[in-house]
């Protein structure tokens, strides 16, 4: 009984909200960074299509790269143990029911993801690693694996799953649930609104491709159809027109990265 008292206790601490926020601030600087080098391609400006190693390693080429590399690592270990104490501890009260389980088992995903992305920076800055990781390599070697055919297509329908529903919580506004919007000034929060929309459509498109590659690889038992965020978008810019899709697509993660800010400040945490 005092053990859960005190687990309750650790669950509701003010340092796991301190984490989470500043767990979302790095969750914002990162999208920012994969937003802003992909949104140079159409203009003619260079750029790269990145996902979260790539922006990590073309952060380590520029100026006080290493000292926002260290304070990425350190928000993404923020996030991941904010999420964890979501998933193992109740901390948003979910319950047990089916419905409060699969958002725990959700937040325990996102832990895992933002944990391995932490350890990445850590290990970018020690020298230890390139920071990279490739897609087609990972998922060869879970097709390899027993039953590794399902597991990809597993993790394909996650991805797809999670881009329709960044994509209903963009049309519906159900992004929104948790802001305190209250505390945010009239013009302020139109732009909240607005950047949170965007931002959610265009993480909808992003992971919806990412899935249906990775179904795609499963179904045909070819690594080589897996694509991670970079994949994703390169994907998008070979589309008709696609520059000009490439570009909204990057401006949407530049506004899902201003919108992780304002939940920064003002998200039920």
């Amino acid at each position: 009984m005092a053990a859960g008292a005190k687990a309750r206790r650790a669950a509701q601490s003010r340092w796991v909200e301190v984490a989470g926020r500043a767990g979302l601030v790095a969750k914002g600087g990162i999208y920012l960074v994969i937003g802003l080098l992909a949104i140079q391609i159409p203009l003619g400006l260079g750029g790269q299509a990145a996902d979260r190693q790539g922006a990590l390693r073309s952060l380590a080429r520029e100026p006080y790269g290493k000292a926002t590399i260290l304070a990425l690592a350190v928000g993404f270990a923020g996030y991941a143990l904010w999420r964890l104490v979501q998933a193992a501890l109740d901390r948003d009260h979910e319950g047990t029911g089916a419905k409060g389980i699969a958002k725990r088992l959700v937040h325990f995903a996102k832990a895992v993801l933002y944990g391995a992305s932490s350890v990445a920076a850590f290990a970018l800055l020690a020298g230890a690693s390139d920071g990279g990781s490739n897609e087609r390599q990972d998922t060869a070697q879970v097709l390899a694996l027993p039953l590794g055919r399902w597991l990809v297509a597993a993790a394909g329908a996650g991805f797809f799953a999670a881009g329709l529903y960044n994509a209903y919580r963009s049309v519906t506004g159900k992004f929104r649930d948790h802001l305190r919007e209250n505390e945010l000034g009239k013009t302020a929060r139109g732009w909240a609104i607005a950047v949170g929309v965007v931002g959610h459509a265009a993480r909808g498109v992003v992971f919806a491709l990412i899935g249906a590659f990775l179904l795609k690889a499963a179904a045909q038992f070819d690594a080589k159809e897996a694509v991670g965020l970079d994949g994703a978008l390169l994907k998008v810019a070979e589309q008709p027109y696609g520059p000009l899709l490439l570009g909204l697509v990057a401006a949407g993660l530049v506004a899902y990265a201003l919108y992780c800010g304002v939940q920064a400040r003002y998200r039920d945490v």
